[in-house]
C-alpha cells in the first residue's frame, strides 16, 4: 500500500486470502515518498516467490504502475478513497499505456482484488479451484437467502 492511511481498505484483502490459504506480505511502499524500496520490491518479487500484486493506493495513486513497469506479475491496482471520493486514484490506477497492464477493481475494493488473484492461482491449481467454486457457492447461497 502507498500510506499506512491504506491499511484499513487493504486489510479486506489480506483476510480474504487468509480465507484461501494464500500467504501474503502487507508493506507500505510510496511511489512518490519510497521510489527506490517500491522499484526493488517491484523487480525482485517474482524472484522472491510472489505470483501477483496487489498495490494499493490513493490520491495520484501511481503505486500500481511503478509495479507494473517494474515486473513481469500480474499487478491488480486498488484505488482508495479520500480525496475526490477515490476518482482520483481511479483514474491514476486504471490509465495505463498499452504495454503495462494494470488489472484494477472498485474504489476500495481490496477483497475482489484478492480474489482476482485468487482466480488467477485456480487456472492451475485445482485445490484452489475447488475452494474458490466453493466460496462462490456459499456467496449465492447467501445471497438466495436473502
Amino acid at each position: 500500500m502507498g500510506s499506512g492511511s491504506d491499511r484499513p481498505q487493504m486489510i479486506k484483502a489480506a483476510e480474504m486470502l487468509e480465507r484461501f490459504g494464500i500467504e501474503y506480505d502487507m508493506r507500505v511502499l510510496s511511489a512518490h515518498k519510497t521510489p527506490d524500496q517500491a522499484i526493488a520490491f517491484a523487480e525482485g518479487a517474482a524472484a522472491a516467490g510472489f505470483e501477483a500484486i496487489i498495490a494499493g493506493a490513493g490520491k495520484a495513486a501511481h503505486l500500481a504502475g511503478v509495479m507494473a513497469a517494474k515486473s513481469l506479475l500480474p499487478v491488480i491496482g486498488v484505488p482508495i478513497s479520500g480525496s475526490l471520493q477515490g476518482l482520483d486514484a481511479l483514474l491514476s490506477t486504471v490509465q495505463m499505456p498499452t504495454g503495462i497492464p494494470v488489472a484494477t477493481v472498485a474504489v476500495d475494493g481490496s477483497a475482489n482484488a484478492a480474489l482476482l488473484v485468487v482466480a488467477m492461482l485456480a487456472v492451475q491449481d485445482g485445490e484452489m479451484r475447488a475452494r474458490l467454486v466453493e466460496y462462490r457457492t456459499e456467496l449465492a447461497e447467501k445471497t438466495l437467502a436473502g
